[in-house]
């Protein structure tokens, strides 16, 4: 884990238990800080409780007096917006903050490093792994976190040289103040977690602390496609020293993007070009990045090919939770003779339109809706392709697979959160690798999980 003096002697709350919340105790302990801990659920009180028998206290820091505290860290899930422990740290004068500003904390006392930072309402976790998978190949020491794999307090520090990757929500930025990043990124800002925010305006400036954060000689890359995000890129052109913003959009990559079987689409040519000038910006060369972006894998639930039968492709995109992040799926198959997608989409709807992926509606063999959105997107989906009102994620493959083609694809790209009818996205998209893994083998006949 990351450990610091910056925390020594120095007393915190923590106010959300999970991954992240339990990794900040674990670094702010081993600093020498005192901590106060709470969490609702009491299974996670207990094992801290038992880890650490002295110097921890539990009290919820919405209800103590956080007098003389010198900072509160909540969780990034936490609505900040609405909490109370937010008032309670604003009436006390103390800092509400994340644990990816205690890591900017601690910087100061690890082994010289650079820090990546990326954002953007979609494709921020794609191109993260992808700027990690480009660092790896090239030997550079690397370490990934932030909103995507282990929290970056729990992993061990780099040796000198090394380059943490951080995705960063909103949410994680909101509780961050100095997270100055050699490089860093915004990929797009569409609307999306309005219910935390004073509209989308506010929305769009918590992406724009990302930036905000850094010295005018720190690199910064912008996606191109939105006012919002070009917005931000011409404020900071205008504070940054020359040839430090990189404004991006794929154009230059299209015929090598052919050879990239997991960066298919127009969504993932913008990633990859976001990836390719923060990983340059680092000084790798062209050269050492092309020879490594044909064996980046992708990550799960993002445009996963899950299998191939009969002449069939099968996509996972259950990532998918909006129509704007539904919509480059579809722009990713384009029309061809015999080759055509069968659209699995529908859940909890965040919306009461699919605009975002009208564009696209030529490319659609079918759709099949599902869950809460599925009589709702029927209606606006029926004037435009066929379409089959399934309800049941199993019952949409199943009718797919009997209307499916050789050279077709069946695509589940719900453009809506899974909450209707699954844990999350990820426990979605596991079902759907599992049913179509049953409906595709005979041997597996009588155990397909619906």
């Amino acid at each position: 884990m990351i450990v610091s003096p910056a925390f020594s002697g120095k007393r915190y709350a923590v106010l959300g238990l999970a991954r992240s919340g339990l990794a900040t105790v674990a670094t702010l302990m081993a600093s020498g800080a005192r901590v106060t801990a709470w969490d609702s659920r009491e299974e996670p009180r207990h094992a801290l409780a038992e880890t650490y028998p002295e110097g921890l206290d539990f009290a919820d820091p919405a209800t103590i007096d956080l007098a003389g505290y010198d900072g509160v860290i909540v969780s990034p899930g936490v609505p900040i917006n609405r909490h109370p422990v937010a008032d309670a740290a604003r009436a006390a004068g103390v800092p509400l903050i994340g644990d990816i500003e205690l890591f900017a904390l601690a910087r100061s006392s690890l082994p010289a490093h650079r820090v990546v930072g990326i954002t953007g309402t979609n494709g921020k976790s794609t191109t993260t792994a992808l700027v990690h998978h480009l660092l790896k190949s090239a030997a550079l020491p690397t370490r990934m976190g932030g909103n995507i794999g282990l929290p970056i307090l729990g992993q061990e520090p780099l040796p000198a040289g090394g380059v943490y990757v951080l995705e960063l929500s909103s949410y994680q930025l909101d509780l961050t103040a100095s997270l100055a990043c050699e490089a860093a990124a915004l990929l797009n800002v569409t609307p999306d977690h309005l219910d935390r925010y004073d509209g989308f305006e506010g929305y769009a400036a918590s992406k724009a602390r990302l930036f905000a954060m850094q010295r005018p000689d720190q690199h910064a890359v912008f996606g191109m496609g939105d006012a919002e995000t070009d917005a931000i890129a011409r404020a900071e052109t205008a504070r940054r020293a020359p040839g430090k913003v990189h404004r991006v959009d794929g154009a230059d990559l299209i015929e090598l993007q052919r050879d990239w079987p997991s960066l298919q689409g127009p969504h993932n040519l913008q990633n990859a070009a976001v990836a390719i000038a923060i990983v340059e910006a680092l000084g790798l060369s062209p050269a050492q990045w092309r020879a490594a972006i044909p064996s980046f894998r992708g990550l799960p639930h993002r445009m996963e090919r899950v299998a191939e039968a009969n002449g069939v492709l099968f996509i996972n995109d259950s990532k998918a939770t909006n129509p704007a992040s539904a919509a480059p799926a579809l722009a990713a198959f384009p029309p061809q003779p015999g080759k055509r997608i069968h659209w699995i989409v529908g859940g909890l709807p965040k919306g009461d339109d699919l605009d975002e992926c009208a564009p696209w509606f030529g490319n659609i063999a079918a759709a099949y809706t599902i869950g809460d959105a599925g009589p709702r997107f029927a209606d606006l989906l029926a004037p435009h392709m066929p379409v089959t009102r399934s309800e049941m994620m199993c019952e949409a493959i199943r009718q797919a697979i009997d209307a499916a083609k050789p050279g077709d694809v069946i695509m589940l790209s719900p453009a809506c959160a899974s909450f209707d009818q699954f844990r999350d996205y990820e426990a979605r998209g596991d079902a759907f690798r599992q049913i179509v893994e049953a409906l595709i083998h005979p041997d597996h006949a009588g155990e397909v999980p619906c």
